[in-house]
């Protein structure tokens, strides 16, 4: 029996969490693990479906913002007090912020703690984290980036460390589910500057035709109102009837298999989930090629197609391509969903398994 133990600071809906999620329940239907989930964040509600073994810890008194530096000092010793009493034979988690927290609590420990970034990795930390990140990392007993991008940062900030590329899972689509397709261009992502709709908004606006429209899914996030600004774009260039903006929905998988064309101006990723999503739902996709992932999930001209940063006039080109060839369209989306099947969420999780284990095995 090889005893697993997960940190991360809270299980809300959100991408780090789905994908620790997803985790958790690969690891618990293994014979030979016993799963246990650490939750020591402000809030301790479990969005996602966990299995009944997994055992979850989680402090007993709330998190006092009005006594921060008290409370963050109580969660400091609770996790190491918890980690001790479950004694784990491996220690995996995630989170850019939280890992030298982690890594810090169960310093001399002697346990083995795998630690995995979630944001871009060019993201600047702050002098704080930068600092503790440099001292802390190269202690872990291994690192996992989600992008070679990633590893590569990690290696040149870092030097000589255990560091192994592991995408995110990415579900493969249900099919037969009666969706017709239409001439949509579909984007997915939160309305934030770095997803830069507006530029998109301005590239359909080059390429419009009667027959197509662009659809925009998501949301404002981080205090920025994006909805009102894209509105207003559209309404200056009389585009309201054919670009559509969706909000957040909770059936996003629908506007997946129902669009034609994925169109992905976004600058600044860790690991575009939706782009996977997209490419798993069998659509050609066009893409800024971004720090960091698109590069590590389309092959160029196979299974899409990569613009660099900012160059807006070669999207317009390649999204302009694919609107007036089916066949490249049918082609390209079939090459995207074969080339996505090694994010499938088993193959992943037997990934994170085997390199979170790697210590436990070699010492049998």
């Amino acid at each position: 029996m090889i005893k697993i133990c997960l940190a991360i600071p809270s299980l809300q809906p959100g991408g780090m969490e789905r994908v620790m999620s997803e985790l958790a329940n690969h690891f618990a239907n293994k014979p030979e693990a016993e799963v246990h989930l650490v939750l020591y964040g402000k809030s301790r509600e479990i969005f996602y479906t966990l299995p009944d073994s997994v055992k979850i810890h989680k402090p007993e008194w709330p998190f006092n913002n009005n006594q921060r530096l008290r409370s963050t000092l109580r969660t400091f010793l609770w996790v190491r007090r918890t980690v001790k009493l479950i004694d784990p034979d491996t220690i995996l988690s995630f989170g850019e912020y939280w890992n030298s927290f982690v890594l810090l609590a169960l310093k001399g420990t002697g346990y083995p703690v795998y630690v995995s970034d979630r944001c871009r990795p060019d993201k600047d930390l702050g002098r704080l984290h930068e600092r503790l990140r440099k001292w802390l990392y190269p202690n872990a007993a291994g690192i996992v980036a989600q992008t070679s991008q990633a590893k590569q940062f990690m290696e040149e900030q870092l030097g000589e460390v255990n560091i192994r590329v592991i995408g995110n899972p990415i579900r493969p689509f249900r099919t037969g589910l009666g969706v017709e397709k239409e001439k949509i261009i579909l984007t997915v992502g939160r309305l934030i500057d770095t997803k830069h709709h507006d530029r998109l908004v301005e590239i359909f606006d080059c390429v419009k035709s009667d027959e197509w429209k662009l659809m925009i899914i998501g949301g404002n996030a981080i205090k920025q109102d994006g909805m009102l600004r894209l509105k207003e774009i559209i309404k200056e260039k009389g585009l309201q009837h054919s670009v559509i903006m969706k909000g957040t929905v909770s059936n996003v998988e629908k506007y997946y298999l129902k669009s034609e064309i994925f169109a992905f101006t976004s600058s600044s990723e860790g690991f575009p989930n939706a782009l996977g999503e997209a490419m798993s739902a069998g659509l050609p996709v066009v893409a800024y090629d971004c720090v960091a992932g698109p590069s590590d999930m389309i092959d160029d001209g196979k299974s899409g197609f990569l613009t660099g940063l900012y160059e807006d006039y070669e999207f317009e080109k390649k999204l302009r391509k694919l609107m007036q060839n089916k066949d490249l369209r049918e082609k390209m989306g079939t090459a995207a969903k074969d080339k996505i099947r090694v994010f499938d969420p088993n193959q992943i999780g037997e990934r994170y398994f085997s390199f979170i284990t790697d210590h436990f095995n070699e010492s049998k």
